[in-house]
């Protein structure tokens, strides 16, 4: 196989898509603010719209007060990097079977995929206001006296809504062994119409008390116990984009070799519209 059976823009494409469909915490959050982006180091300025003061109002008798409002700003710094860069030698029969390098560049997708979705985990783990990080339920399972999965579920919602934070668009990413929970209740799995059970069927998690459920095996751990995540996209923001995707012939071997680069950035816009819980698996 030579370079030019390796077509780098038909690579870059590929990963691209991979690593959308694989993503989970990075895909919760808003990428309105993606655009362009080309290097490392490269910014987004974000404009954060404060609350207005609302006043009471007596007819023919207030003196109106004008409030003069000034849009703050974050930013969003594209500074997280990562690549790969692999050779398959040509003795190993990779000019007999061209798929092979798609093979590769697809398992690469999966390591980008979980290096970036871990990353963002403890980063909205560390961005949770302090107001919003529940008491830990160090004994969750099916037993009698065990705290209950659902039930957290509930508390999460509970506090966001304390918080002011809207119901529409909630998620909440947990670990394997609470989905078990959760398929273990019936107010889980018998939730909503025919259509959502059938999804729940189908091995998709789906939705419970207010939240669009997903489950990672990233979900933050320290020891035995796992901080349980909640939240609206508007809570952080994260911005993606491969800046080079290169295949090629080394000088210094027989192979065909691929090589590409990942940048991103990610940041906790609002920590009141998150909210987590430690949870421990009941022995």
């Amino acid at each position: 196989m030579t370079i030019d059976n390796v077509i780098p823009q038909v690579w870059s494409a590929k990963l691209y898509k991979n690593l959308n469909d694989e993503h989970v915490y990075a895909d919760l959050l808003t990428r309105e603010y993606e655009g362009e982006v080309k290097k490392a180091g490269d910014s987004v300025r974000i404009h954060t719209v404060g609350r207005v003061t609302i006043r009471s109002y007596t007819k023919n008798t207030t003196t109106l007060t004008r409030e003069r409002l000034d849009a703050a700003s974050q930013v969003l710094i594209v500074d997280q990097a990562h690549y790969f860069d692999f050779e398959i030698d040509d003795v190993d029969g990779a000019q007999q079977n061209p798929k092979l390098m798609s093979a590769y560049t697809e398992e690469a997708s999966w390591g980008f995929n979980d290096v970036v979705d871990a990353d963002v985990a403890s980063v909205l783990q560390a961005g949770v206001a302090t107001a919003n990080q529940l008491t830990a339920a160090t004994n969750v399972g099916t037993g009698a006296g065990d705290d209950d999965a659902y039930e957290i579920l509930v508390d999460l919602g509970v506090q966001l809504t304390t918080q002011n934070v809207p119901r529409g668009g909630r998620w909440v990413v947990v670990p394997p062994w609470f989905e078990g929970m959760l398929q273990k209740d019936p107010r889980f799995v018998s939730f909503g119409t025919a259509g959502n059970r059938e999804v729940l069927k189908n091995g998709m998690i789906g939705r419970a008390a207010g939240f669009e459920i997903r489950v990672s095996n990233n979900v933050p751990l320290s020891s035995t116990t796992y901080t349980i995540i909640a939240g609206v996209k508007s809570a952080a923001a994260f911005v993606e984009q491969i800046r080079e995707m290169e295949a090629f012939r080394p000088h210094d071997s027989f192979g065909d070799a691929m090589k590409g680069l990942l940048l991103y950035g990610r940041k906790v816009l609002d920590p009141s519209r998150l909210c987590s819980i430690d949870v421990d698996q009941a022995a």
